[in-house]
């Protein structure tokens, strides 16, 4: 099982490697998708073999756990729904090698980081991801696209900064207590005698860092820019899986701080963000005019919910917030498909130039509407359920006023994405002869989206797998 664990950094190296070397069509066209293919094949593979007991390790840098399987399922799913959405139609030239290369190191990156046992690895991988997305950010070399890569390289490596400092003071406390190290099943079953002044710097520092890279407020204002000038594919895949590999780092730290500190110090700071969070979206997403930039605003909503589940704490939160990030990351990542290829066909993503698409376009609104439905957290997908099992885990767990408030939040942002979209699909039509779509360009969204629709309520291991997962972080603390 040691080997399993290995396959998706191998094979993302090994593709990028070939694809920035060979330059060849079919690589460029087709690498990403290889490797976000091999990714989730993992993920379900070591999915299966934690479920059945086995604990896959590969040296003392790597191990996986429920959670960890888990998250690289979802690096999986979400990577192949971006890149198969996004592959170039039939007859139009491939993806340079650049973009290729660097989307097959980034789907690698993000692996690496949820299956990292050592907190020091997880950091190098986070920081690894704005690498190669600040080159994706800026890749049609647009002065508003360069300028998003810049913000986000800014904001992007003072966050990573921060949380190096965190890891650091960790460490520290580490070498105080007698055991010098930075592995999380150490930290957190090594029964260290870690000093609590020292951890509450260094947790908060780290906590703050990997905030910045999730997009929770105030530390947001790269997000809106950078994944609205990025390819369509690379919005799906920031905005879908690499603000919840933040957030997983972010659920780490916090095993590791509460058991020692208790729960107020990290409940505080992240009930504080995701609230935030929840309001900067709400007032900003009411009047956006594009597109993009309105998925853009959304992530931050639903980033500010998983704070809010992480705050609450306990398995029931923490199993809906995984199904939450799989949910987010499935439904995201195929509305930012739809919209790339709504700016291809049309020119623009401004939503005031995009009336009457279901009537020229229902190839691209059809799945607009119903991934619009699944975020919006309508039944019957997953998300319904993942935020109403999140609401009800706070009332239950002494944060009903907080829950009362995001219940509110949540209604505003309902509001405004339902407003925007009715007027993108049901206004009155821009004048323009209707383009059809290839059909068949649509199966990675029925794949997804189709997912959405049964996850949330059908058996199977998926609810095991969660349990377990929760009971990951609940048992260290």
């Amino acid at each position: 099982m040691g080997v399993l664990v290995l396959v998706p950094l191998t094979v993302c190296l090994a593709l990028a490697a070939l694809t920035a070397f060979l330059r060849t069509p079919a690589l460029c066209r087709f690498s990403g998708l290889v490797a976000a293919a091999t990714v989730l094949a993992s993920g379900v593979a070591l999915s299966a073999a934690v479920l059945a007991g086995s604990i896959p390790t590969a040296g003392s840098l790597l191990r996986v756990d429920a959670l960890s399987a888990f998250m690289l399922g979802v690096v999986g799913a979400v990577g192949l729904t971006a890149t198969w959405g996004g592959l170039p139609v039939a007859g139009a030239p491939a993806h340079d090698w650049m973009y290729s290369t660097l989307v097959t190191l980034f789907l690698g990156a993000m692996s690496l980081a949820v299956l990292a046992d050592n907190l020091g690895v997880l950091w190098i991988a986070v920081e690894a991801t704005t690498i190669a997305t600040a080159f994706l950010v800026g890749h049609n070399r647009t002065r508003r696209s360069l300028e998003a890569a810049w913000k986000y390289v800014v904001l992007g490596s003072v966050g990573v900064a921060i949380a190096f400092l965190g890891l650091v003071l960790l460490y520290a406390a580490t070498v105080a207590a007698g055991r010098p190290t930075l592995s999380w099943i150490a930290l957190t079953q090594g029964h260290l005698a870690l000093d609590p002044s020292l951890l509450k710097v260094a947790g908060a520092l780290a906590v703050l860092g990997f905030a910045t890279k999730a997009g929770l407020a105030p530390m947001h204002s790269w997000l809106p820019d950078a994944h609205s000038q990025a390819p369509a594919p690379v919005s799906g895949l920031m905005s879908g899986v690499l603000l919840s590999v933040a957030f997983y780092a972010i659920l780490r730290v916090q095993a590791v701080v509460d058991p020692v500190l208790g729960a107020g110090l990290m409940r505080g700071l992240l009930v504080a963000a995701g609230l935030l969070s929840l309001t900067v979206a709400a007032a900003l997403i009411i009047r956006q005019r594009d597109l993009k930039r309105m998925l853009a605003y959304s992530s931050i909503e639903h980033m500010g919910l998983l704070a809010l589940a992480a705050a609450i704490g306990g398995t029931l939160a923490i199993a809906a917030a995984l199904l939450h990030v799989l949910g987010h990351g499935l439904a995201k990542s195929s509305l930012f498909v739809v919209s790339g290829r709504i700016l291809a066909a049309e020119g623009t993503t401004q939503i005031a130039d995009l009336r009457g698409l279901l009537t020229r376009r229902p190839v691209m609104a059809v799945p607009y509407l119903v991934g619009m439905a699944a975020l919006l957290g309508l039944p019957p997908f997953s998300l319904f359920f993942s935020e109403v099992a999140i609401v009800v885990a706070g009332f239950q767990r002494g944060l009903g006023w907080a829950m009362a408030v995001a219940v509110g939040l949540v209604l505003v942002l309902f509001a405004g994405l339902a407003r925007h979209s009715a007027s993108i699909a049901l206004g009155p039509a821009s004048p323009g002869l209707a383009e059809p779509d290839p059909p068949g360009r649509s199966a990675p969204l029925v794949l997804a989206l189709g997912s959405l629709a049964v996850i949330g309520f059908t058996a199977g291991p998926l609810p095991l797998l969660l349990s377990q997962a929760a009971a990951v972080l609940v048992g260290a603390r």
